[in-house]
Formats: structure tokens, C-alpha cells, sequence
């Protein structure tokens, strides 16, 4: 293959990945997506479900650990993060 018949394959082969890329970038970019999204709010009798936290979600933590001492989550509950809540400290294992 001469050497100008090279360039010109290089040049239509950079052209067309430089081309995709940016048409790629412009349908799948996240800026250009249109998904549908509604906030929507809902009420609740105010008591929360068992084992959720009270108060507005997003809310700042009261900053008091108050560990779960009922015996059905203690039966679950490894010694470590026993440990952990006894100490008064947030656990970081899992029950």
C-alpha cells in the first residue's frame, strides 16, 4: 500500500472514531437525557415501620446511637457488633 493511500486510510479511520465519539456523547450523554422524573410526597399516619428511623428523610442524625435491643434483632446480632453498641459507638459490621 503507498504511502498516501495509508494517510488517507488513517485520516477516514481517526475522522470516523472522532465522529462516533462525539455523536455517542451527544445521544447517551447524561446532560441530553430526558427521563421522566416526579417527586412525588406521600403521608403517613406519622408512626414509622418497624425498624425505620422517625423524622424527615434526609434529616440530620439526633447524634445520640440508640442500639436495637429487641430480642428477635439480638438473636441475629454477632458478638462484634454487640460489642459496638454496648461501647455506644455506631456499629460497622452488619447483624
Amino acid at each position: 500500500m503507498n504511502p498516501v493511500r495509508k494517510g488517507i486510510m488513517t485520516a477516514a479511520i481517526a475522522g470516523s472514531l472522532l465522529g462516533g465519539g462525539a455523536l455517542g456523547a451527544t445521544v447517551f450523554g447524561a446532560a441530553s437525557s430526558g427521563a421522566a422524573t416526579t417527586t412525588t410526597t406521600s403521608s403517613n399516619s406519622g408512626t414509622p415501620a418497624a425498624g425505620m428511623p422517625s423524622g424527615p428523610q434526609g434529616a440530620a442524625p439526633s447524634g445520640t446511637f440508640k442500639p436495637n435491643e429487641t430480642a428477635a434483632h439480638e438473636a441475629k446480632e454477632s458478638a462484634q457488633r454487640e460489642a459496638e453498641e454496648t461501647a455506644g459507638k455506631v456499629p460497622t459490621t452488619s447483624p
